[in-house]
């Protein structure tokens, strides 16, 4: 009774919320919502995977899942490692999710240091545990184990340090994500109820079907919306992220509420807020479009967001992960920026709240980079052209699972504070460089660029290199100069 009236309370509050304005619950008037101004700026943020699937740190986030379908691996290490799923489900991992050393302080100084503006702890996975306090579920992070309002805490250390606060919900598959533990003797059957940990576990959707069977209901729909909603209220995110599956036929109304209410909230906290969202399930402008482990091939002239990870093979920690190189990792930043986007870099913490070394080295790495580079990535706009050279990106979604190879002929453009940033994705051994891009022309319909070039600078590279240009390009040589990361050239014109 207790849940189902808090329920109650917080639909209503979305219903008055609404009908205050000034947004509305249509895509009309979601569209011409402002998005937020700081996100320009900050190019980097940090997602953070981290709940109960880590206590395991098998296969991946989905082992929550994939210990119920039989035929995975995660199914027989399960059998293998804690016995019959009937006699130790995924609920009794809640108990061992203890995080004993978690010190958000040193997230943050880490996360910082490797320049990020804004954070996005996942507030609750398709697994359906909360990492913060709720009144609409007992299962929560602050009820069971670890007992500390995870998410509220971030937020707390994010706004000492001037951090934007943003979160995100993959509540939506929660409707199936534990479905195939119905279909043989484990811990999840039925007699299931609102409330309890497993519930709904309905049969698999097809995910690439907007019409799949079973439909949604409206209990569960209220669900989502109210606990989409206590997450707004209580912890006022500055953006928010949705996973797939609420690109659903089902979904479309109460999503349009939710925005309307968000962005509602925004104007009454004096603030542009905005939702990140995949597969065109919200109409285009209405929010910041999404682009799960890709990107795209040329700059946009509306905002984006790729969200990657560490590794290739997981969001969660595991103990099998196989990391991207501090490189990769770099020249996907440098891309993504100068094609007008931002990168969501995603982290993966241990059970016990530590972070692997494998994520701080390339934190630190990060670091080193930005604390050098700064300047042709925050506040960064794009050039007339986003890149030059052979080595063409893919483009679309899941692109990263094999790493793009680079040459020394191979830039990413940007511009900032009045200058021009051409920034070699791969060093040239020789320490000598040439931007194709602004050579010399005697034709001034053609050339790319036909401006006056005063001063050119390698960042990093402490003396002033030689330069010129020609028909070729913008020569500029170093001497002994070479760096395992990309090499911004700061061209100051007039």
């Amino acid at each position: 009774m207790r849940i189902a009236q808090r329920e109650k309370e917080i639909l209503q509050k979305v219903e008055e919320k609404i009908a205050r304005g000034p947004y509305e619950a249509s895509w009309a008037s979601l569209c011409e919502a402002q998005m937020p101004q700081w996100l320009a700026k900050e190019k980097l943020g940090i997602f953070i995977h981290w709940g109960v699937y880590s206590v395991p740190a098998n296969s991946n986030e989905w082992y929550p899942r994939n210990m119920y379908k039989e035929g995975m691996p995660a199914y027989e290490h399960h059998r293998k490692t804690y016995g019959l799923q009937k006699n130790f489900g995924y609920k009794d991992f809640i108990p061992m999710f203890r995080a004993e050393h978690f010190c958000p302080a040193e997230w943050m100084e880490l996360f910082q240091a490797a320049g990020a503006g804004y954070v996005f702890p996942v507030a609750e996975h398709h697994d359906g545990f909360q990492m913060y306090r709720s009144d609409l579920s007992d299962w929560n992070a602050v009820d069971m184990e670890p007992k500390r309002d995870v998410l509220g805490e971030l937020k707390e250390e994010a706004k000492k340090r001037g951090i934007h606060f943003c979160t995100s919900s993959h509540r939506a598959e929660h409707w199936f994500f534990l479905g195939n533990g119905k279909t043989f003797d484990s811990d999840i059957h039925e007699p299931l109820k609102k409330g309890d940990f497993y519930w709904p576990s309905m049969p698999e959707a097809d995910t690439e079907d907007l019409y799949s069977r079973p439909y949604p209901t409206e209990e569960f729909l209220d669900d989502w919306l109210a606990r989409t909603a206590e997450l707004i209220l209580n912890y006022r995110p500055r953006l928010l992220y949705f996973d797939w599956w609420v690109q659903h036929e089902a979904f479309k109304p109460y999503l349009k509420k939710l925005a309307a209410f968000y962005y509602n909230c925004g104007a009454e906290w004096g603030t542009n807020v905005a939702i990140c969202y995949k597969h065109d399930a919200m109409a285009f402008g209405s929010g910041i479009v999404e682009m799960e482990r890709g990107g795209f091939a040329e700059a946009k002239p509306y905002p984006w967001q790729t969200d990657t990870a560490i590794a290739r093979n997981s969001w969660c920690y595991t103990d099998t992960l196989i990391y991207k190189t501090s490189q990769e990792i770099i020249c996907t930043l440098v891309d993504v920026v100068s094609k007008n986007g931002n990168l969501l870099l995603n982290v993966g913490p241990k059970a016990d709240g530590t972070l692997p070394e494998g994520d701080k080295k390339i934190l630190r790495d990060l670091a080193d980079w930005m604390a050098v580079n700064r300047e042709a990535i925050h506040g960064a706009k794009v050039w007339r052209k986003s890149s030059e050279g052979p080595t063409k990106m893919q483009e679309g979604q899941f692109s990263d699972q094999k790493e793009m190879v680079y040459t020394p002929q191979d830039y990413r453009f940007t511009v900032n504070h009045g200058n021009i940033y051409a920034i070699a994705l791969k060093c040239p051994q020789d320490g000598n460089f040439c931007v194709q891009s602004l050579a010399e022309s005697s034709d001034q319909n053609l050339p790319e660029f036909h401006g006056i070039i005063r001063q050119v600078e390698v960042l990093g590279y402490e003396k002033s290199p030689e330069w010129k240009t020609d028909a070729e390009g913008l020569h500029v040589k170093t001497s002994g100069f070479y760096s395992e990361f990309p090499v911004v050239l700061k061209i100051v014109v007039s």
